[in-house]
């Protein structure tokens, strides 16, 4: 029997721990990548604390408002595309580029711990129970990951860009 409230409080939970594993996982990063890209210059362009801070506080944002999307409007094919699409583009993002990073330099790549121990595991069981549930089907699931993966992969200069420009802290 098909109960709102009761699918809203669980889609509920799934922006919760979403948006948990995000946080905890940009707030490692945070921390250490700025300082970390200064010597990973042969696999990735040096970025400033101003610029990452500000890029990463965005896409932050972003995923709570994907978050927040789904649980009011999950029926949305939007919403539902997108927060699988998040889901699945943070998983990517754990092996690519942070365990190839950490691989290739023979040192740690900041966000590789969250993203092995709180975003493949979060992440993957949230895409599983929406997919066991009928609310996207695995072609949506690759696709709205490939679609938002993309975004999120133009919006990064682009934020960088901006905080260069607006932010000085």
């Amino acid at each position: 029997m098909f109960n709102p409230l009761q699918e809203r409080i669980e889609h509920g939970h799934y922006a919760l721990f979403f948006c948990l594993a995000i946080t905890l996982h940009n707030v490692e990063e945070s921390i250490w990548l700025p300082r970390w890209s200064q010597s990973a210059y042969s696999i990735q362009q040096p970025v400033s604390s101003n610029e990452f801070h500000f890029a990463v506080l965005v896409i932050t944002a972003l995923a709570y408002l994907t978050a927040f999307f789904f649980v009011q409007f999950a029926h949305s094919p939007l919403a539902k595309y997108a927060f699988s699409g998040f889901l699945g583009a943070m998983i990517l993002n754990t092996f690519f580029p942070h365990a190839l990073s950490t691989i290739v330099m023979k040192a740690y790549a900041p966000g590789l711990l969250t993203g092995l121990l709180l975003i493949v595991p979060i992440h993957a069981f949230i895409l599983y129970q929406l997919h066991k549930q009928r609310i996207v089907t695995f072609k949506e699931i690759v696709l709205s990951t490939i679609i938002v993966g993309a975004v999120l992969l133009l919006l990064i200069p682009t934020l960088f860009a901006l905080a260069n420009r607006f932010v000085v802290y």
